[in-house]
């Protein structure tokens, strides 16, 4: 499941150790690349509100082996592109379809036991992160050597290669609202969103950490290829690998969470996210500076990440994939506003703004965590034994 995680999002980040490639090679400038950045997060946020809470009506194994399949299609439409319009269209429509680590994220908090959930979660989302942060470096040094759409031309190969693994390695699922309509489904995350406090303060944690997540990510391409760093699409990738750390310690943020307090690690997430672009702004034109500012980013982000989906998996078994949308939802309408601000700062006010630009959003997550306080009642897995 974490493997399946990882090849499947990786194709959301792909671009952007290229997008300074990509924008030389349609002829556009930063700001324009920035929107391809943005319309991927935007429609994999539109994905996973159309077709996650699918996952809740169908049987998941038959549903993830279809979407990885309109996966590769769109993958081949990116390689395809002539022009920049059909670039913006192919990577939202790519980004729709890239919903499948949020089928199996759920499926596998199904198949935990409940005192172990936080860890199976990290588990999975170390997968899930490692496949974000190789991706970068891979596309990196693909990008370099054969060029950008070959790397979209791969990813093609290997999303077809996961349909098969996954159809004979995958369980087969039981649907557990199998009798309810596609709309009533849609609209019962309202009543979900309504009712549940933690869902609700979890859902803006999120969503204003990977924004600032967002911030960096789409403008680092940008940065690091003018002085004083000047560096190429492969050197630029080489910077997801450095926070695959952060991905490996998901496992016991997961556990950590389990044993402590959910929300403990989220307030921890967001402080080391804070630290990091402090780092980016007063040494982000030093290597040590950007080298440990990206750490500290990655660490932060999925200790906040985890720590999340760890609380909203234990308020309602029944609906764990229509509670991980409307999280997930959140957490990449985030993602495209601060992929659409960052790039904005960067072409008024430079790496500066870009610094200011995340500060900003993990202030504001801060903010929401202090008003929110003890936020409702607390799942199951957060009541500490005393």
């Amino acid at each position: 499941m974490a493997i399946g995680c990882g090849l499947s999002v990786a194709n959301l980040y792909y671009s952007q150790p290229l997008l300074a490639d990509m924008a030389r090679a349609m002829r556009v400038g930063d700001r324009e690349m920035g929107v391809v950045s943005m319309l991927g997060q935007a429609g994999y946020a539109l994905g996973l509100l159309l077709f996650v809470p699918v996952g809740d009506l169908t049987e998941k194994r038959s549903f993830i082996v279809g979407m990885l399949g309109a996966v590769a299609v769109a993958c081949l439409a990116v390689t395809a592109s002539p022009s920049y319009a059909w670039l913006a269209a192919s990577s939202f429509i790519l980004g729709a379809a890239t919903i499948v680590p949020q089928l199996i994220v759920p499926f596998a908090a199904t198949i935990a036991a409940p005192g172990e959930r936080g860890k199976v979660v990290g588990t999975v989302m170390s997968g899930l992160l490692v496949g974000i942060l190789s991706a970068r470096t891979a596309s990196g040094l693909i990008g370099h050597s054969l060029g950008w759409r070959a790397t979209y031309g791969i990813a093609a190969v290997l999303m077809v290669g996961l349909m098969i693994a996954i159809r004979f390695t995958l369980p087969r699922s039981v649907p557990d609202h199998a009798g309810m309509s596609y709309p009533l489904l849609l609209h019962s995350m309202l009543g979900l969103i309504r009712d549940e406090p933690i869902l609700r303060h979890s859902a803006v944690f999120g969503a204003m950490m990977f924004a600032a997540f967002s911030v960096f990510w789409t403008t680092l391409a940008f940065h690091l290829s003018r002085p004083p760093f000047e560096y190429s699409s492969d050197i630029v990738g080489l910077f997801g690998a450095i926070g695959v750390g952060g991905a490996a310690a998901a496992p016991w943020i997961g556990a950590f969470a389990d044993r402590r307090s959910a929300r403990w690690t989220i307030g921890l997430g967001m402080i080391l996210t804070l630290m990091a672009f402090v780092i980016f702004g007063v040494a982000g034109r030093t290597i040590v500076g950007m080298i440990v500012g990206v750490i500290l980013l990655d660490i932060g982000v999925q200790c906040s990440h985890v720590s999340n989906q760890t609380r909203i998996f234990a308020l309602r078994p029944e609906a764990r994939s229509r509670v991980n949308t409307v999280y997930m939802v959140a957490f990449f309408c985030g993602g495209s506003l601060g992929s659409l601000l960052g790039a904005q700062a960067w072409s008024l006010w430079g790496w500066p703004g870009v610094s200011a630009c995340g500060i900003a959003f993990v202030l504001v997550a801060l903010g929401a965590f202090w008003l929110t306080g003890r936020d409702g009642r607390r799942p199951p897995t957060e009541q500490r034994t005393t």
